[in-house]
Formats: C-alpha cells, sequence, structure tokens
C-alpha cells in the first residue's frame, strides 16, 4: 500500500495526520482516523495495571515498550465526510492521507489498513526526522528523550497495583494486614511484622484523614490483645464511613474509647 497525500508533503510529514479511506460499497461514503507520531519515545508498558501487564506476552510487553505511532481510534470508522476532514485539516494544519477502498463490514480489514498506513506514514515520518539539525542547545535534551523506555520489569509492580485500588478496596485490604501483623506478633516474626507495617502504610497512604489509619496500624500493631480489637474497630469504622452510615459511628467511638482507658 502507498499512501497518497491529499494535504501535506511525503517528504516532510507532519507527524500528525487524518487516514481516509472509502467505502467499496458506496465510493461517497468515507471512513477515517487519526495517525500520530509521538515527538518523544514513551512506554505504555509503563502505565499497565499489574493485572493486565501479566495476561499480556512477551511479544506484546515489547511493542507496549516501543510506541513509534498511534492510531486513534486503531479502527477506521465512518463519520465525517471528506469535505469535513478536508477543512479539518487546514484547521488543525494536519496532513490528510488516503489509504485506499476498504469494505465497512469487515471489522479485520478496517483494523490491518489502519496498521499498514501508520507503519508507512511512520517510515515516511523517520526519513523526514533523520534530517532534523541538533544544535548544540537542544542535543542534551533530546538525547535524554531517546533514551530506552523502562523495562516493565524495573517498574514496581506492587505500587502499581495499589494506585489503581479503590478506597474499598483499600479497606479489604488493611482488613487481611491486620491478621497478617497479628499472626507475625504471636509468632514474634519481627521480620513479617516490619514489612506488614509498611505495606499497610503504602495502602492506606492514599485514604484521608477521616479513616485514621495511623492510629488503625499503631493499634494492629500492638502486642496486647486489646490490639486486635481496636484494629478491628477502626476497620469496621472505615466501612461505616465509606457507606456514609454516619449514625453507627458515635457506637463505634465509644467503644474505642472504652478499650483505650
Amino acid at each position: 500500500m502507498t499512501l497518497q497525500f491529499l494535504r501535506g508533503n511525503s517528504l516532510a510529514p507532519k507527524g500528525h495526520a487524518i487516514f481516509v479511506a472509502r467505502s467499496t460499497t458506496n465510493p461517497r461514503t468515507v471512513l477515517c482516523t487519526y495517525c500520530v507520531v509521538p515527538p518523544m519515545p514513551f512506554s505504555l508498558a509503563k502505565y499497565l495495571p499489574t493485572f493486565l501487564a501479566t495476561q499480556l506476552s512477551a511479544e506484546d510487553l515489547q511493542d507496549a515498550n516501543n510506541v513509534p505511532v498511534m492510531p486513534i481510534p486503531p479502527m477506521l470508522e465512518e463519520g465525517n465526510s471528506l469535505e469535513q476532514l478536508q477543512m479539518l485539516a487546514e484547521q488543525r494544519d494536519d496532513d490528510l492521507c488516503e489509504l485506499g477502498t476498504i469494505n465497512p463490514r469487515d471489522e479485520v480489514a478496517r483494523m490491518q489498513l489502519v496498521t499498514q498506513g501508520c507503519q508507512e506514514y511512520g517510515q515516511f515520518y523517520m526519513n523526514h526526522a533523520s534530517s532534523f539539525k541538533q544544535t548544540e542547545a537542544l542535543a542534551p535534551a533530546l538525547s535524554a528523550l531517546e533514551e530506552e523506555p523502562i523495562p516493565l520489569d524495573d517498574l514496581d509492580a506492587d505500587e502499581l497495583l495499589i494506585q489503581s485500588m479503590t478506597d474499598r478496596q483499600r479497606l479489604a485490604e488493611l482488613s487481611k494486614l491486620v491478621g497478617v501483623t497479628r499472626y507475625a506478633l504471636d509468632g514474634k516474626d519481627t521480620h513479617l511484622l516490619q514489612e506488614t507495617r509498611q505495606r499497610m502504610q503504602r495502602i492506606g497512604r492514599p485514604l484521608p484523614e477521616k479513616y485514621r489509619i495511623t492510629d488503625l496500624i499503631t493499634t494492629a500493631t500492638n502486642p496486647q490483645t486489646r490490639g486486635a480489637r481496636l484494629a478491628e474497630l477502626y476497620i469496621e469504622r472505615g466501612y461505616k464511613l465509606l457507606d456514609e452510615e454516619y449514625a453507627d459511628i458515635p457506637g463505634i467511638e465509644r467503644a474505642i474509647r472504652e478499650l483505650q482507658e
């Protein structure tokens, strides 16, 4: 396939283009998508939650670590007329490229044609970019941008998972960790106790102050018997706040005070 530039120049592409293809059933029907070449390298893998990353193959992860050209959306979609797209390209100063013809009912072909178009447009852009001159002032900055993306193995996968948690999931995880803390105390396992305490701090840090996570962790790690009961009360109090069952909170607060006296 060879891209036809309806607007712009294949020798000096702008790095962003509207792709169009004509329907085989009606030549006046146009399908389109948008193609962009990011101005700097980036890795999608860096932003994948752990539960998604673990479902990808090694090849998929490699692709996610190197995103040279991106179609948005990844499939040709029917919508605007060619005249509207031409006007849009003029106003936005986009390239406008025709991919050929496509059967609008063939979803696989609509995606494959976009992929081929992106590869060709990306090559045009790379050829053009190789002629860019780096001034001495810009060279260090550009050099830094061209560094290899961070491998997925170097990311803190646990931190990615923690950041994706809802408040309810955080409370549920903290409740489980209270049990681990009491087990570590009973077994006098100081390493497990310290590790669990740090994890509780990481999970609880994003929660608002009203959940009193610091008090929860302090009581959970208290070797006295009442520490376990206090921790349970703080967890229960957290769920009441989350569910906005405010009428039940004074009774829990009273039970906490009685145990602390």
